[in-house]
Parts: C-alpha cells; sequence; structure tokens
C-alpha cells in the first residue's frame, strides 16, 4: 500500500502527479498483456519469479502474472521468463491493488498465490501486511467463483491473522480440503522453516 494511502496521510502534488503517469502505464502495458478477455493466475510479491515460472511452465494454456516492489527481483524474473520462453507468464514491477485497479475489465482471476509474504509480526505494523480487507474485497471483485486464494507462510502469527481476515470476508470461504494448486519449492520456500498452508475459495 502506497504510504499516502494510510489514515492521516496527504499526498502533495508532485507526489499525486507521478502516481497518476504510473497508473497510466501500468494500465497500458497491462492493456498490451491482455487485449482481450481472459483468465489470469496472480502471484502477489512474485519475488525472483522460481514460483510463478514453473507454474507457467507446466500450465502453457494459463496466463500467469506475477508482481513485486522490489526492482532487483523483477530483473531477476524476467530473465527467467525470456530464458525459458514462456509466452503466457508475465512479471512486473508494481501493487498488487494498483495492479488489480489498471487490469482490464474484462480480465479474470482464476488462481492467487500469496507465498511467504512478509509477516510484520509486531501488532503496531499490522496495517502493513497483505490480505487486508481492501485487498481480499478486490480480489474477490477480479474472481469468478471458485478460484481459489492459496496462501503459505512460516510465521504461525501471520498464518492466524490471515484465517481471521478471510473468515470475517462473505466472499471467501477457508477450504481445508482443497488440494494446493500446485507444488514446488520455491526460493523462500527452500530458505525458512517449517510452514503452514491455506486455502481459500471465492463464494
Amino acid at each position: 500500500m502506497p504510504f499516502w494511502d494510510h489514515p492521516g496521510s496527504a499526498a502533495s502534488p508532485a507526489v499525486l502527479a507521478r502516481e497518476t503517469a504510473r497508473r497510466a502505464e501500468l494500465s497500458a502495458t497491462l492493456a498490451t498483456l491482455y487485449p482481450k478477455p481472459t483468465s489470469v493466475v496472480f502471484e502477489i510479491g512474485c519475488g525472483h519469479g522460481h514460483f510463478l515460472s514453473a507454474y507457467a511452465a507446466a500450465h502453457p494454456a494459463t496466463h500467469c502474472l506475477g508482481v513485486d516492489l522490489v526492482t532487483q527481483r523483477i530483473e531477476r524474473a524476467n530473465r527467467k521468463q525470456n530464458r525459458l520462453n514462456l509466452q503466457n507468464l508475465a512479471f512486473l514491477k508494481a501493487d498488487a491493488l494498483e495492479t488489480l485497479s489498471c487490469l482490464p475489465s474484462f480480465v479474470r482471476l482464476s488462481g492467487i498465490f500469496v507465498l511467504f509474504p512478509d509477516p510484520w509480526p509486531k501488532r503496531r505494523y499490522e496495517h502493513r501486511r497483505l490480505l487486508q480487507a481492501s485487498l481480499l474485497d478486490t480480489l474477490a471483485a477480479r474472481a469468478n467463483p471458485g478460484t481459489w486464494l492459496a496462501i503459505r507462510t512460516d510465521d504461525l502469527g501471520f498464518y492466524n491473522w490471515a484465517n481471521k481476515q478471510i473468515n470475517s470476508r462473505l466472499s471467501w470461504s477457508i477450504s481445508p480440503n482443497c488440494p494446493w494448486p500446485y507444488e514446488h519449492s520455491s526460493y523462500f520456500q527452500e530458505i525458512k522453516g517449517p510452514y503452514q498452508s491455506l486455502i481459500a475459495l471465492r463464494c
């Protein structure tokens, strides 16, 4: 979430101008990637692209889009995409909420991955965690019934918090018996300890 979206903050005209330009550029990029109605598997915080590259290679008929806010991660992810020549895969340096707002209206989400996000364990930083109500509601608005939201974390506090967040939204239902959509060891999964997995379905 951009810092000026936090309660009590205000953006300067220069910041607003940069935001408008960024959104226009992102909208143009997404319109080029998806010129006609399609469904997309979306990874929020794609890191170096290890996981989504493997998923795209295993599902060549599925469009895949990964976003991250760190430039070097996206650069490395794009090198993987180019090296593997995965035409169904794209990586963008972008905020998840902005990406969803800039996607063409006819693009729908068929699956969502959130793998090992920063847990922001201290209570005063909860507003920085992924899966805030605003993001869950925006994802739901872009998803068809049955779309899965697959979350994996090594932080038990974040796992419990994510469960509560999802249970508070009428658009999502936790599905404990739903199988994990695709198993492939990601960079963070390899360096983290024991982890928990959670799948919710769009109602």
